[in-house]
């Protein structure tokens, strides 16, 4: 992604040997850079830089800063300014509509969303309204089986205002629905029509602009062509996965004035979270965000037989790994999950292989443990060379991945001890973690 660029912003103000105004140049101008390929709007690019730019060489440092840590608040902050406000959802009884064009991911954000307010204790229904597309209802349907969501459609209906309707009727004792309506390449006023009668029989509480990250600078348009029609009250962007751009989707949230709710970062139901502007800027800098991977913790834990404290205190042995991996698969790949983390706080080197791990390394993983002893699984620091090689014979894998759960489950074990310690620095002003 683009704007991973920024990363390196902060690697460079923190290691140089001094902080000037030739410096503070160069940094302004890798910003620009970094915003203008992620599809920023210039003109929002300029206002950003030009704010970095006027702060860093004007402000006094705070006592509680030195000059580099200040540098990065400034970039911190602004860059948060820049993105705007996120849009907070209560978790309480709620219709939400979701609008957009077609090919933007509304139909797998219905169900991502649903699982989403489903995983905080909610029942959760949703109802296809797209009429156009006729994979949309066997695709939502077979969603909402998987994941135990409430589901409402008529296959033979053709008028998305009596689907509604009466779905809305059908799921009367339900906490939170959601409308997944039609999209077409444009939006055209048969769209709109449809869009402001369902509007008007739902009488949603939200209404979201559903916006491919991948749109570019075209997202301001649509959003507003959109907010003109019928009023948004938020987007969701999604493909939000680190291919795409994303710039563009965030810049048209702030220039319309519309508040981002939720970012869909993967093709699983599980990537999903809502969007926190303090800690995905946190993550564009490299300074994590624990606040969403704790999300994502309490998230998988519900849904496994897990002790949230015995999973963040990092006591487990190998017999907790098996659900611990369980846990971890649904929270994502390791790579994202180690995005989350402010590593320069925790003082851990995350190598390779601890990035690469993936599903299948966990399911060998599982294999591996299938094969030892109970006394090995209990105590993992007894098993030796001898043993490495009998596992790796009885789990048909090599030495080598006995090797590499190991050293999973000791990286994973001191990550897991460290943050419940909470060992991320000190918090000296409110919102911005320190990270030196």
């Amino acid at each position: 992604m683009a704007l991973e660029a920024l990363k390196d912003v902060v690697r460079k103000i923190k290691s140089s040997s001094s902080i000037d105004k030739y410096l503070v140049e160069e940094i302004v101008r890798d910003i620009q850079r970094a915003l203008l390929r992620a599809d920023v709007n210039v003109r929002h690019v300029k206002q950003i830089s030009d704010a970095i730019k006027k702060r860093a060489l004007s402000e006094d440092v705070l006592p509680t800063f030195n000059v580099r840590e200040h540098i990065i608040k400034i970039v911190y902050e602004e860059l948060m300014r820049g993105i705007g406000e996120g849009l907070d959802i209560p978790l309480k009884k709620a219709k939400i509509m979701l609008v957009g064009l077609q090919g933007s991911g509304k139909t797998t954000t219905t169900a991502k969303m649903a699982k989403y307010f489903k995983d905080k204790g909610l029942k959760a229904g949703v109802i296809t309204a797209d009429t156009w597309r006729p994979a949309a209802y066997d695709q939502l349907k077979q969603l909402a089986e998987a994941y135990d969501i409430g589901f409402y459609g008529d296959k033979n209906e053709k008028d998305a205002v009596k689907i509604v309707r009466d779905g809305l009727e059908k799921m009367k004792d339900y906490d939170i629905i959601i409308i997944d309506t039609a999209g077409r390449h444009a939006l055209e006023e048969g769209l709109i029509n449809e869009m402001i009668e369902i509007s008007r029989v739902a009488n949603p509480d939200y209404k979201l602009l559903v916006l491919d990250a991948a749109i570019g600078q075209l997202a301001s348009t649509q959003a507003k062509r959109f907010h003109d029609a019928i009023g948004i009250d938020g987007i969701v962007i999604t493909k939000f996965d680190g291919t795409a751009k994303g710039g563009g989707a965030l810049s048209a949230a702030r220039e319309i004035g519309i508040p981002i709710a939720f970012l869909g970062t993967g093709e699983k139901v599980e990537d999903f979270e809502k969007f926190d502007p303090a800690g995905f800027v946190s993550r564009l800098l490299g300074m994590g965000d624990i606040k969403a991977l704790l999300e994502k913790v309490e998230r998988v834990v519900q849904q496994e037989d897990l002790d949230p404290e015995a999973f963040l205190k990092g006591n487990f042995t190998l017999k907790d790994v098996y659900k611990q991996i369980e846990a971890m698969r649904k929270m994502g790949p390791v790579s994202k999950i180690i995005e989350m983390l402010p590593l320069g706080g925790l003082g851990l080197k995350i190598d390779d292989d601890m990035m690469e791990a993936t599903q299948e390394k966990m399911q060998k993983f599982k294999y591996i443990m299938d094969s030892m002893t109970e006394e090995e699984i209990t105590n993992p620091a007894i098993i030796d060379s001898s043993r490495i090689r009998r596992i790796a014979i009885g789990s048909g894998t090599s030495p080598q991945d006995v090797k590499e759960l190991l050293k999973y489950y000791k990286t994973m074990k001191s990550v897991m001890k460290k943050m419940k310690k909470g060992k991320f620095g000190k918090l000296p002003i409110k919102g911005f973690p320190k990270i030196f």
